[in-house]
């Protein structure tokens, strides 16, 4: 399907004799869970020599040092080193479009479609990372689904409990303490980070609202989407990532008090990029008549760390 002269929802409104100068489009957000991941340079890896993309993971030391006996060796420890793997493969998406609509609009085809391609990656994008955020194994649900304080760490990935329960500022201050006696690192100096739907934070807003009241002077908004400060974390509002997707596997929560949320340290996703996003144009065929326009991406997003011990994400889930 292509961008024509002829149909007017397909190019024809794209002249008229009153037409505004002014180029308008559609609301579109910015990418908010790519911007989290840590981008990996695949260009020796991931072109001529397959489509895999690994990285290693250290462990600590398996004996903790001591202290030391005049006289004694200094004991030998190790550690171990696992690797974990994603798949390169390509993204993209084309506009095509008739030389005619190029050649009698008044607006330039080619600017339109670049700004529309443009926002449909930029949705690609989250949507791939996301998916990783998603296979996180840690995942946290209200206590007995009803609780406005306490919270039920699950390790496996899922839950059995339905959150029944608006997220408060209680939750948040439990699932903080978690992640550090979890070791999970912060993302940023002291901080982490949560990501969700503006109505999942709807009930810790009033908190947020008042967060400057006692952050330093030098803090500021870094993020795209980010809202605010509590607790040690760093909240970003996003909507590239439907509520039903946020959600469990199954679909959006039917209860309607809350929904899926995320929460994290450093070192979360794995960005390989093999060709970083481009865009590109089409060779003209039939004489020059058939053009188009495309996106193009060569890489890959995959979890870092998909043990429990090690998993640095936290879901705010619920069973339905």
């Amino acid at each position: 399907m292509a961008q024509t002269w002829g149909t007017n929802s397909a190019g024809g409104y794209m002249y008229s004799d009153e037409l505004s100068d002014v180029l308008r489009m559609a609301v579109q957000p910015m990418v908010k869970f790519r911007q989290f991941c840590d981008a990996k340079d695949a260009t020796n890896k991931g072109l001529s020599k397959g489509d895999k993309f690994n990285w290693n993971i250290y462990s600590d030391v398996g004996t903790a040092g001591t202290t030391l006996t005049e006289g004694t060796a200094i004991p030998e420890t190790a550690f171990t080193v696992e690797q974990n793997q994603l798949t390169i493969t390509e993204y993209g998406n084309s506009v095509g479009f008739s030389s005619k609509l190029d050649d009698l609009s008044k607006h330039s085809v080619t600017e339109v479609i670049n700004k529309v391609l443009k926002n449909d990656a930029k949705k690609a994008f989250d949507t791939a990372a996301h998916a990783q955020f998603l296979a996180s194994p840690l995942a946290v649900v209200p206590t007995s689904g009803t609780s406005t304080s306490e919270v039920t760490l699950d390790s496996d990935g899922t839950t059995s409990v339905t959150n029944n329960v608006e997220m408060g500022k209680d939750h948040i201050k439990s699932i903080v303490d978690i992640m550090k006696e979890r070791n999970i690192p912060a993302y940023i100096n002291d901080d982490y980070y949560a990501i969700g739907h503006p109505s999942t934070f709807r009930g810790v807003k009033d908190d947020l609202e008042s967060v400057h009241q006692y952050t330093d002077a030098g803090f500021q908004m870094i993020m795209n989407g980010e809202i605010g400060r509590y607790e040690g974390v760093r909240f970003i509002e996003q909507t590239n990532i439907s509520k039903a997707d946020m959600g469990t596997p199954a679909g959006a929560w039917t209860n309607a008090k809350s929904n899926g949320a995320y929460f994290f340290g450093a070192d979360t996703v794995a960005e390989a990029i093999a060709i970083p996003e481009e865009m590109r144009g089409k060779i003209p065929t039939d004489y020059g008549r058939s053009r188009g326009i495309a996106w193009y991406y060569l890489g890959g997003f995959g979890l870092v760390h998909d043990t429990a011990a090690q998993a640095r994400i936290v879901h705010w889930d619920s069973a339905t």
